[in-house]
């Protein structure tokens, strides 16, 4: 076992001699081992939780117990920690707690369980990609700034341009930071609209969760974006440029502006790959934009279940089905198709999830699963899944990647979105 961590008032964090970690799935709480966790990679956030007191297992005792205050100095209450950890890892565990009365909703982060062994802090994750893509160590702001100083040169009057200024400056996008790092993948935000209301939307919230980026307010034009993208496609070898951004609606809506940048994109060039992250709600659309040259996508997918899909995405206009038939119209066109599965432990590995998605993968063959972290209150999460489908007792989240990585050999594991190169690697 490792040891316990947690935080005081000012956000303080310590271990707690005789006490071991805890991971959380759904209802269930498990003690952490060496075994089940990593050294913190590299990037990763350590967060304390207000409103909550830690679930710990007291080794003395052998048993599980909610800590609402510090065991050696008596009156100092104490705090959940969990960890955000680094893009390219899927927590396997939340952080273990009880909601205190008066509780509000956590911000829009994934909260992974995490412990303390040999001067090193440990959390509960699994590698599913590791390319460094999004490696913060690469990504120094000095060098970002001197990008931004690059582009505004050569498009002074881009708006799109000056919008990813502020996504890779002031939000830190990995992203926006590439564009101006010439590296990788180059983001295209296009639509201030969407045609789903996700619980856990980060550029657009009206409840109680504040959300963590602004939208993009504008529509940018073909020609914005098409210089956009032929900048990054000329710099970089193996290069991806994305439509369907954290800081915008659904770029389906925006189709009357991307089919015709993707034709004048490829007007011009045919390297690059054209990719778009999506709720893939607009079949008939999503055929227009395959035609005008869009080689690859993503559909985000929270379950393969309708009724918790439609708990967590809370679709306006369009069904399920309607984001079936995009996957299937695209594997019969040939087409790289990903789903962006958002994981949450107790949930996502339960053995309802686990059956459906199984099922789904072996009638719609898809290409890639993009194992992320769901970024949303796993215990409120949990809750409303639990209000609208049955779920039985967590398997554990190795156990389901062990289990359809077996079924299906071909499939592809990742965190990123590939360039064309590499679709058949």
């Amino acid at each position: 076992m490792i040891t316990a961590i947690v935080a005081n008032q000012k956000g303080e964090i310590f271990d707690l001699e005789g006490y071991a970690a805890v991971g959380m799935a759904g209802s269930s709480f498990t003690r952490l081992t060496m075994e089940e966790t990593l050294a913190m990679p590299h990037g990763g956030e350590m967060m304390f939780l207000p409103d909550r007191s830690p679930v710990l297992f007291n080794m003395g005792r052998d048993r599980f117990e909610t800590v609402t205050e510090n065991p050696y100095i008596p009156g100092e209450p104490i705090f959940p920690v969990a960890a955000f950890n680094s893009p390219g890892y899927v927590i396997s565990y939340s952080s273990a707690y009880r909601e205190n009365d008066g509780a509000e909703y956590l911000p829009l982060f994934s909260y992974g369980a995490a412990g303390w062994e040999k001067g090193r802090f440990r959390t509960a994750v699994i590698l599913v990609d590791s390319e460094k893509r999004q490696d913060l160590r690469l990504m120094r702001r000095e060098d970002v700034a001197a990008g931004v100083r690059r582009m505004r040169k050569k498009m002074p009057s881009n708006r799109l341009r000056e919008h990813l200024e502020k996504c890779a400056l002031t939000y830190g996008c990995p992203a926006g930071k590439n564009f101006f790092l010439g590296r990788y993948e180059a983001p295209l935000p296009t639509s201030g609209a969407c045609n789903a209301k996700c619980l856990g939307c980060i550029s657009l919230q009206d409840g109680e969760i504040p959300n963590s980026q602004d939208r993009i307010s504008f529509t940018p034009s073909p020609e914005e974006i098409a210089e956009v993208a032929l900048a990054h496609i000329k710099r970089v070898k193996k290069s991806v440029v994305s439509f369907g951004q954290g800081c915008e609606g659904d770029p389906l809506l925006a189709a009357h502006v991307i089919e015709p940048a993707i034709r004048r994109i490829r007007s011009e060039t045919g390297r690059g790959t054209i990719n778009m992250n999506t709720n893939g709600s607009k079949p008939d659309i999503l055929a227009k934009l395959f035609d005008a040259g869009l080689e690859s996508m993503r559909i985000s997918m929270n379950s393969v279940r309708k009724e918790c899909y439609d708990a967590y995405f809370r679709p306006r206009g369009y069904g399920f089905q309607d984001v079936v038939e995009g996957i299937d119209m695209a594997i019969r066109r040939g087409k790289f198709v990903s789903v962006n599965y958002l994981n949450c432990p107790g949930f996502t590995d339960s053995p309802e999830e686990v059956d459906a998605l199984t099922g789904f993968i072996k009638d719609h063959p898809i290409n890639m699963i993009q194992w992320r972290n769901l970024n949303f209150d796993p215990v409120r999460y949990w809750k409303i899944m639990s209000g609208v489908a049955a779920h039985g007792k967590p398997v554990g989240m190795k156990n389901v990647l062990t289990r359809i990585r077996k079924a299906f050999p071909g499939l592809r594991y990742g965190y990123f979105n590939p360039p064309r190169e590499k679709f058949l690697s």
